[in-house]
């Protein structure tokens, strides 16, 4: 299946961020992809408000990005904001930070687990974390789905696997910083290795390359989208400006990286 990465920097403008998704899904399906990745925080970019715009995936940011992917005929994963829920299950002041996968025959989403309470950060503060991985079926392969600092927690990509997942999708918005590039790289690399799983790891773009520099300590992205295989090795990569890149995932690949290393056979729960 040919897939590919769309690294975009998001702003405050919701209208102005759809154009992009749906500039860059085209230029993905032009080049014969099957399935386009977009960054964490798609819908709006961290460092502004998001209660206000938070919606359910049937509201009409989600629907505009539903039309796209079907009028297209191509699976669509990007990030959005959703309300969030009380353990009562009323809506409460906080959001769900979610990803909504959609096209051909896929209908799914996730509320990302782990929240960035790190590096001077607190997602907490206005997100409400998930609860259970999410898995689903394209183009003949199961894709597991994960946001950002999730990345950082093994175990959820090890239950993507265990529910047949060969990829894992990583879209994030990751927080720049000393070393914070080379750590994207090293994690990302590592879940392909414990699960032997192919790893699409979509960023945000670097805004500095834009000539715009953060402010705050909001995650505002630094680009370095990837491609990693089931052993570890980077097929593909953009540096921190916006891009698209493209990449074709062969299951087979996956098979022999789990006869070579069976490390998901050999596992033990303690």
């Amino acid at each position: 299946m040919r897939i590919a990465l769309a690294q975009i920097i998001t702003g405050r403008d919701l209208a102005a961020n759809l154009e992009q998704l749906e500039d860059y899904a085209r230029q993905a399906k032009d080049g014969g992809a099957g399935l386009v990745v977009f960054p964490e925080a798609t819908m709006r970019a961290f460092g502004n408000s998001l209660t206000d715009i938070a919606e359910d995936t049937d509201g009409p940011w989600a629907a505009a990005v539903r039309r796209i992917a079907a009028e297209l005929g191509i699976v669509i994963v990007a990030g959005m904001f959703t309300p969030g829920r009380a353990a009562d299950g009323s809506s409460n002041s906080k959001v769900r930070n979610t990803l909504l996968a959609t096209g051909p025959g896929v209908e799914a989403s996730y509320d990302k687990i782990h929240l960035f309470d790190a590096f001077g950060f607190a997602e907490s503060d206005t997100v409400d974390a998930g609860t259970a991985p999410v898995t689903f079926d394209a183009g003949g392969l199961t894709f597991g789905l994960a946001t950002c600092y999730d990345i950082r927690f093994p175990a959820l990509f090890t239950a993507n696997a265990a529910r047949g997942a060969v990829v894992n999708i990583v879209s994030a918005s990751w927080g720049s910083g000393p070393g914070k590039v080379d750590q994207w790289q090293l994690l990302a690399r590592a879940r392909a290795v414990d699960t032997t799983t192919f790893v699409l790891a979509c960023g945000q773009g670097d805004p500095a390359t834009q000539g715009v520099e953060p402010k705050g300590a909001a995650p505002t992205g630094v680009g370095h989208s990837m491609v990693v295989s089931p052993f570890g090795e980077v097929l593909e990569s953009l540096g921190g400006a916006p891009g698209l890149l493209f990449a074709d995932l062969d299951p087979a690949v996956v098979q022999e990286a789990r006869s070579k290393l069976p490390v998901l056979a050999n596992r033990r729960d303690f």
